[in-house]
């Protein structure tokens, strides 16, 4: 992307804002943009299919894209990541070479930054301070991947549901707001913690009663974020009383 592009200043923004970028001097930013080609797709659209995912390295500007994985006997959706501006797929063919079986799904109209894995590579060597987030970055993925593990294993489902809710609450003024997951449906929901669209309905229907969170319109927030985390808590010790 050259310095003369009506997207650059945007970009270099995201960039400079982002876990992955943030930390690197302007000159560096500068010069990782000149490699970098920009991407945008329509809501809705498949962005990579896992054999395309061994190619490039992407970085979403804006939009949300969405990973996940689909039984193609039953067409049910499991929903591994949602990731917006800032972040960067796919790190796991990147690292090791090989496809990797998932799906990308623009959830918004989506702008991605693209670049050759060799490009990324190179940069991972040449610029320690990019490593140094690189890592960091990847380590967080991982710990996410564990913990929804660790959930499904161990978990009911109203306690998965809270910890979604809990996972994406952003602290904000005058109150938290629940950050990419806002205004998904419940049968999207349900995809991200392993259940059913009816059961998660049902759960929805119980926070609301008990002014938990609001859910109108197709717009969810937490109402009220000490109650979302006593809940939490009471839950996890009626399990190990169990």
């Amino acid at each position: 992307m050259k310095s003369d592009s009506p997207f650059y200043e945007n970009t270099k923004k995201v960039l400079k804002q982002s876990e992955l970028f943030g930390g690197l001097e302007e000159a560096v930013i500068q010069n990782m943009l000149l490699m970098f080609r920009r991407q945008t797709w329509l809501r809705k659209s498949i962005v990579m299919q896992p054999e395309e995912t061994v190619k490039e390295f992407f970085v979403i500007i804006s939009g949300r894209a969405k990973v996940s994985r689909i039984n193609p006997d039953t067409g049910k959706e499991f929903i591994l990541f949602l990731l917006g501006p800032g972040d960067g797929f796919d790190i796991i063919p990147l690292l090791n070479g090989k496809e990797h079986n998932v799906s990308f799904v623009a959830m918004d109209d989506l702008e991605a930054l693209s670049a050759p894995f060799t490009t990324v590579h190179d940069w991972i060597e040449r610029h320690p301070e990019f490593n140094r987030a690189f890592l960091p970055y990847l380590g967080k993925q991982i710990r996410l991947i564990s913990n929804l593990a660790f959930d499904l294993a161990l978990h009911d489902t109203s306690t998965r549901l809270m910890k979604l809710f809990l996972q994406h609450t952003v602290q904000s003024n005058p109150r938290p707001r629940l950050n990419l997951i806002n205004d998904l449906s419940n049968e999207e929901l349900a995809g991200m913690i392993g259940s059913v669209r009816v059961v998660v309905s049902r759960h929805v229907q119980e926070l609301k009663k008990e002014g938990i969170i609001t859910a109108r319109r197709g717009h969810l927030e937490v109402k009220e974020l000490h109650a979302l985390v006593e809940k939490i808590e009471e839950h996890l010790a009626l399990k190990d009383k169990i």
